[in-house]
């Protein structure tokens, strides 16, 4: 099954909140800094492409969340 790009620029903006989150629990400060540019760049690419980015566990399409 083939994803939509915008299913993949969703779930690149999960996991770069989970790379963060996980960062922040190690107290790491570099990792810190690199997933949070990770994560404003999945979330410019996703708003880009006409997506709602809501917080918590992910981001919804357009009209959802």
């Amino acid at each position: 099954m083939v994803e939509s790009f915008a299913e993949l620029a969703l779930e690149r903006v999960r996991l770069a909140r989970r790379d963060l989150e996980t960062a922040a629990a190690e107290d790491d400060a570099y990792a810190i800094a690199c997933a949070a540019d990770e994560l404003d760049d999945a979330i410019r690419i996703a708003r880009s492409l006409g997506l709602q980015v809501t917080p918590g566990d992910g981001a919804a399409g357009p009209g959802r969340g």
